[in-house]
């Protein structure tokens, strides 16, 4: 594919070069440039990728797109593409090199603060139990129909993220269901993507370590929604108080679910216990795998959004009562002494309410709760005195431990947790810097009737240290007590 082709959808400031040089590769990554790739400089983050342009030339970059009129060296050699946004040009030039795969799929972007995965994973095995090829990509796990594909963010970058789609379309999926997270968003990882339906779950604090404020993080999913084409629908969570802000500009269909309120998908709960809950959608009873009004909410998105990519109403209630919770989302483990354990990525102060009362829904007061919880490091610090909090509270007994601290000390971020605490609440709190060892002590703790919620990393299988992630899994580490026990 020659340069013209690549970059005809890009808003082009200026271009030096042959515009039709031949491309064999597309990357934003210097470090991936071989003899015939174009390079695409985008600024990120920690880096720029304006400051690596000469090293892909070097490798054998043939064209250049960048945004900043920085170049003052030119080489005959090479193609210069300069563009008003290089973000945007990166989504468009991978869009372009995959032939649009969004425009072949049936695609649906899930959006919110907690929920996405639960919404996206269980609308990918809705279809797959349905019969329907599909695909998704998630925090979890990404899929093409039954074929796993690790996952390093919860939405890719451009190139990758259209390679996913393109392989999709290759493999003969209908539909693909997808995260969409608000760095992804705001990076413009999602730019040009043709979405068929868009999913709003809820708002609540996070990620104030990427996003100045709430305000800006609220707009930038919104603006999401605003990018919905019209044919498109837009099914948001109309209790949450955001949910008719991120209507007010979509061109898409407006439509809402709601527990709480009025909806055009509405829910009502009627049983709850450890192995699911009996509810009513629209009016029709179900039993389901599901435990906490959270989980309603999900299920409540997933049947409303499958009802308007044109699914039949009893069959999609049917596969409903089939599923089962994503990997590491209230993730229940028995032991044989009658001790119940619960695994929970909850991660942010919300999310660990919703499951920390849940638990109380089922519990009744029969039996004590003892939740094991951390923060993870370089990231929002002002979610942690929150989160420990909310635990205190909501637990009978508390214990704080190290989540992934990356590159901050464990005992500064527990410090962090335990300032947002009277010395009374401290007092009560215990504190383990040792996962493992707060885990055990947790399960040793419990009595018959007692449940242990062990939260913030759910499905995990590792814990990141310094730059380095070492092995551990959460559900690993509770069986292999319980068994002991």
């Amino acid at each position: 594919m020659d340069v013209s082709e690549l970059i005809s959808g890009c808003n082009v400031i200026a271009l030096k070069g042959d515009r039709v040089a031949e491309v064999t590769t597309i990357t934003s990554d210097s470090r991936t440039v071989v003899p015939g790739s174009l390079f695409i400089a985008v600024e990120g983050i920690c880096t720029d990728g304006h400051a690596y342009i000469g090293k892909a030339i070097e490798q054998g970059a043939v064209a250049v797109v960048y945004d900043k009129p920085m170049i003052e060296e030119y080489f005959s050699r090479v193609t210069y593409v300069q563009v008003e946004d290089s973000a945007i040009a990166l989504a468009q030039i991978a869009a372009e090199w995959y032939g649009h795969p969004s425009r072949k799929l049936k695609l649906v972007g899930v959006t919110g603060t907690n929920g996405k995965t639960t919404v996206a994973t269980l609308l990918y095995n809705l279809f797959r139990h349905m019969g329907y090829p599909a695909g998704l990509l998630s925090t979890v796990a990404n899929y093409v129909n039954d074929e796993k594909y690790a996952t390093t963010h919860t939405t890719l970058d451009p190139i990758s993220l259209n390679g996913l789609l393109s392989q999709m379309v290759e493999a003969g999926c209908e539909y693909a269901f997808m995260e969409v997270s608000s760095h992804a968003i705001h990076q413009k990882r999602t730019y040009g993507l043709h979405f068929v339906g868009g999913v709003y779950t809820n708002l609540t604090q996070d990620h104030l370590d990427y996003h100045k404020n709430m305000l800006e993080y609220r707009d930038v999913k919104k603006s999401f929604f605003d990018s919905l084409p019209k044919e498109a629908f837009a099914l948001v969570n109309s209790d949450d108080r955001n949910g008719a802000i991120m209507l007010q500009n979509t061109k898409a269909r407006s439509k809402t679910y709601s527990v709480r309120g009025m909806g055009d998908f509405k829910a009502r709960v009627f049983e709850k216990h450890f192995d699911g809950s009996d509810v009513e959608f629209n009016g029709k009873a179900l039993s389901v795998r599901f435990v906490g009004l959270f989980n309603v909410y999900n299920l409540l998105a997933v049947y409303g959004a499958a009802l308007l990519l044109g699914m039949e109403e009893e069959e999609v209630l049917r596969v409903l009562t089939l599923l089962t919770p994503v990997a590491g989302r209230f993730e229940t483990i028995r032991s044989a002494k009658g001790i119940t354990a619960i695994v929970d990525y909850a991660h942010t102060p919300d999310a660990l309410t919703n499951v920390l009362e849940a638990i109380h829904e089922v519990l009744q007061g029969k039996g004590k709760l003892l939740t094991v919880v951390g923060c993870g490091g370089n990231r929002d610090r002002a979610k942690r005195p929150l989160m420990a909090i909310e635990a205190v509270r909501l637990s009978d007994r508390a214990l704080f431990t190290s989540d992934n601290p990356r590159f901050e000390e464990p005992e500064a971020i527990l410090q962090d947790m335990l300032d947002g605490l009277s010395e009374e609440q401290q007092a009560g709190v215990l504190t383990i810097v040792d996962r493992r060892e707060a885990i055990k002590t947790a399960c040793m703790l419990a009595k018959p009737g007692d449940v242990v919620l062990i939260a913030g990393k759910g499905h995990e299988d590792y814990q990141e240290v310094k730059g380095v992630r070492y092995p551990f899994d959460d559900r690993v580490e509770v069986e292999k007590l319980f068994h002991a026990l």
